[in-house]
């Protein structure tokens, strides 16, 4: 039984000092969520010292604050290295989960999914410390800290055997956080390719016009997403086109390729952009809308309809 009030309890939980830790942790959190989404500070260095704790030892030290609330449970070391061990694992199995969702392994479901577990286990230690004894409740100790790891690894009444243990334990902890760090710095570049889209109307990938008729305009939209790990500038052109198929040969042969419309941007590397385009055609005759995109290198005004579409990075097509 707890020798405390209901007054005296809610006080734990939000300011004693057996609360200390996670009432830090919480703030940490916050600071972090901050650093992530507002305009200055989610393209600075403080956003990776940040967030770097909240990846690697917030969730597994507050999972740790949640399961062992008493002073002697274990002791200091131990819970800071079963939290970054823990952490790891809690990390890794909610992208695991996340993966097999709708909204997939982004960063909105990550720093909700930490988020949501972190207070969870912040919320279930403050409750279970609020009913110990004030003695029993683990207290983190700020002021002695130092001391307390000096004394780890060199501590009188332990073996020698122990004390390499904790090395090596330690050692192992900082290689794990220094090649995070390193990963996360210093990310390996990836195939590079650049996504080109048509959307219909309602920017779906549905409802293309299948009927055209001369001097309508048909809403459609136009994605480019530039993952080439570097700025490109890009031009889109579109073309009316009539197409017969040869029987003699079995090939198609182009009959005539008109130009509509054309349109320039630059993009940086993982942006997008959903372009607005009104489809409109001034002659009929047309039995194919073609789209092509070319990149730094644009196309040679002096090129027939087949080599335009070869010399193009990208080419997609409407059948009408």
């Amino acid at each position: 039984m707890s020798d405390d009030t209901f007054q005296e309890k809610i006080y734990t939980a939000l300011f004693e000092a057996s609360t200390a830790d996670l009432t830090v942790a919480l703030v940490w959190l916050a600071a972090s969520i901050l650093a992530i989404y507002l305009p200055v500070l989610n393209e600075s260095s403080v956003r990776v010292v940040l967030t770097l704790p909240v990846i690697l030892f917030l969730p597994g030290y507050c999972l740790i604050a949640a399961l062992f609330s008493k002073e002697d449970d274990i002791d200091l070391i131990e819970r800071i290295a079963l939290s970054f061990g823990l952490s790891i694992a809690v990390v890794s199995l909610i992208g695991l989960c996340l993966n097999f969702t709708p909204w997939g392994i982004r960063l909105d479901p990550l720093v909700i999914s930490l988020t949501l577990f972190t207070m969870a286990m912040i919320l279930i230690a403050k409750y279970r410390r609020m009913l110990l004894l004030r003695g029993q409740r683990f207290r983190f100790p700020f002021s002695e800290i130092a001391s307390m790891i000096r004394n780890s690894f060199n501590p009188h009444e332990k073996s020698r055997v122990d004390r390499i243990l904790t090395i090596v334990l330690s050692l192992s902890i900082l290689i794990a956080v220094l090649t995070t760090i390193y990963v996360i710095a210093v990310p390996k570049e990836g195939e590079r390719f650049t996504e080109f889209f048509i959307l219909g109307e309602q920017q779906k990938a549905a409802d293309y016009p299948d009927h055209i008729v001369v001097g309508e305009q048909y809403p459609l939209y136009i994605g480019i997403g530039n993952h080439e790990y570097r700025s490109v500038t890009y031009m889109i052109r579109t073309y009316g086109m009539l197409m017969k198929f040869d029987n003699t040969t079995n090939t198609s042969r182009i009959m005539s390729m008109d130009p509509l419309w054309q349109h320039s941007l630059t993009l940086a590397h993982n942006e997008t952009a959903i372009i607005p385009y009104n489809l409109s055609v001034e002659k009929s005759g047309y039995n194919r809308i073609e789209f092509l995109l070319f990149n730094e290198t644009g196309p040679d005004p002096a090129m027939n309809s087949s080599d335009l579409i070869n010399a193009s990075y990208r080419d997609l097509h409407i059948s009408v």
